[in-house]
Formats: structure tokens, sequence, C-alpha cells
């Protein structure tokens, strides 16, 4: 089953989305199962998991809802605040649904690059073993310190890393978050998110060759069982369409075997967000 392992949707307003810029006014208007539907059966793709873009437990019930609607929609991603008291039990609400398969905080918006090593954020991420969830890493490349020791006070839990953890590739900055990937990829629990690639590029102009030293970095440090493949869709739209981004996954991994395909496009992301 081949699927789209990171995408958003949502019901657009201007005080509901105040990250989405005038400058992003493409993004500026609903996404929602239907619109995503045709570009995945173009590309012979079976669902998708939906990835919460509102730090808000109506966005739970906002996300599994389209999840109980719409068969595409095989696994979401949700939010808990993971530092208040009532974090167990907002996670077991949740994970009750069967199509919740993990939560994600916005950490690369958090002021502090530290954040994820936060004792009392720790001890959140550490309740989700319990539940059955994955933990979602999103962040700045510099933010990787901090989720390297996250992740090791955190051994039995699986983390995903959200983007390739956002290195500049527009200012071609790779020797840095090179050094860092390696050595959150020496953590066995961490699969590795190729997507969201083409928004931390130029978005108008990239060539397929800009991302390659960095896909090339990410294969050698998780190899092909701990890589999947998301679009980032509706986000990609301000730098590509949906099959210019697939398409710059699926060329640059076209001469591995036809069993890592099958992983990195929708194998992986069945096993470790554990898809039904």
């Amino acid at each position: 089953m081949l699927i789209d392992s990171h995408q958003h949707f949502w019901r657009y307003s201007v005080e509901g989305y105040p990250g989405i810029s005038e400058a992003m006014g493409r993004l500026r208007r609903d996404f929602l199962p239907l619109d995503l539907e045709p570009l995945l059966r173009e590309q012979g793709i079976a669902g998708s998991i939906a990835v919460q873009a509102r730090q808000s437990l109506e966005e739970n019930e906002f996300l599994l809802g389209l999840a109980d609607a719409h068969d595409l929609v095989k696994g979401v991603v949700g939010w808990v605040d993971l530092r208040g008291e009532r974090a167990d039990d907002e996670l077991a609400a949740f994970a009750s649904h069967p199509k919740a398969v993990g939560v994600r905080h916005v950490a690369q918006d958090e002021p502090d690059d530290g954040f994820l090593a936060r004792p009392e954020f720790v001890r959140g991420v550490q309740k989700l073993l319990t539940h059955g969830l994955v933990y979602d890493i999103l962040i700045y490349a510099r933010q990787l310190p901090a989720a390297i020791e996250l992740v090791r006070q955190c051994p039995d839990q699986p983390f995903v890393l959200d983007h390739i953890a956002k290195p500049d590739i527009r200012d071609r900055e790779l020797a840095v978050w090179s050094a860092n990937l390696r050595e959150l990829a020496r953590c066995p629990n961490v699969t590795c998110k190729v997507s969201g690639m083409v928004t931390e590029a130029a978005w108008s102009g990239w060539q397929p060759d800009d991302f390659r030293p960095y896909l090339d970095v990410v294969l050698e440090a998780f190899g092909v069982d701990r890589l999947m493949y998301g679009s980032d869709w509706p986000v990609c739209l301000l730098a590509g369409e949906y099959d210019e981004v697939i398409g710059l996954v699926r060329g640059f991994f076209a001469d591995a075997s036809p069993s890592a395909r099958e992983a990195i496009f929708g194998g992986n992301a069945c096993r470790v967000y554990g898809l039904r």
C-alpha cells in the first residue's frame, strides 16, 4: 500500500491560521480530502497521514472526523499539551480512536531552541509509549541537538523526524545539519520523512540536483528501512505541484530496488505508524 506520510487539511480563516501570511496566498483557502483524493489517485497512492496544523484538541476532532468520513485518511498525527496536567487523559481520549497514530508539537516555532530537551516536555513524550503513539519531531536544523537529547532519553519511543529537519537548502548549508542528522540517526527508534524539502529551497527555480546532497546524507544516515515519503501538501504548493514533489523523491530513488521503493513509499509508514 503506497502512503503519503505527511499532509495537512484545514478550513481556512485568517484568525485560525495566522501563520499563513499574504506571501502564502495560495494556501488561503480550504484544503480537504476531496481536494487531495485525485492527486493521490493519479500517483497510485492509497492514502495519507493527516498531520496537525493547529495546536488544539479541536484540531484532533477535526482531523479524526475527516478520517471517519474518508477512507483515504489512514492515520492522524494530532496534538496534546504534553506538559499539561491533563496530558494522560487527553492522550487516552485521542488514542482511543483507531486512526490516531501520533502526536506532534510545533517545536520549530518555540523561541528556546532547547525546548524539546526540557525535562517537563521529555516527561510528556515518555507518556506516549503507554498509549501506542508515535512522536513526530518538527524542527529546524538548529534544533537538532535538543532532538538528539530527547530521543536519547526515550529509547523505546518511536519517533519520526519531519522534513529531514528543515536544512537551509536555499543557501546550501549542509555541514552542521549533516553532522547532527547523522548523530540523530544513530538512534534506531527514529525514522525520517523525506518531505518538506521544496519549501526550504528557493520557491521558484529549484532543480532536482539542489536536493541531492541532502538526500545522499539522509539515505546514508537512515537507510531505506527508516525513510518514508511525504508530500507536505498543501504547504508544498508554495514551491511545487504534487506531481513535482513526488517526482523529485521518485527520481532520487529510481535506481533503488523494488523492495526499497515499496518501503519508502508506504511500507515503512504502515509499520511505524501501525496503519490498519
